[in-house]
């Protein structure tokens, strides 16, 4: 049986972070954990971090589709720097 509550070390697994990213996430509240016990032991349900990661892609795709409906600067495009 999967555990239901994950370390922040098994968030930086997953997310590929470090630990102050990771950390970050969780007390601005972007990543929603618990803490247990006094020693700042922070425990994150899995389908939180699965909540997270699908709205980072939400996020992502809405952020792709707005940069296409914004006309480029031409020099931009040919530099690279913007896909299609």
């Amino acid at each position: 049986m999967p555990s239901r509550f994950l370390t922040l070390a098994d968030v930086m697994e997953v997310l590929n972070i470090s630990a102050p990213q990771a950390y970050a996430l969780v007390r601005s509240g972007e990543l929603p954990a618990i803490q247990i016990g006094g020693r700042l032991q922070w425990r994150i349900e899995a389908t939180e971090l699965e909540g997270y990661i699908q709205r980072m892609y939400q996020q992502t795709r809405a952020r792709i589709d707005t940069d296409h409906d914004t006309p480029s600067d031409p020099g931009t495009r040919a530099k690279g720097l913007l896909v299609d």
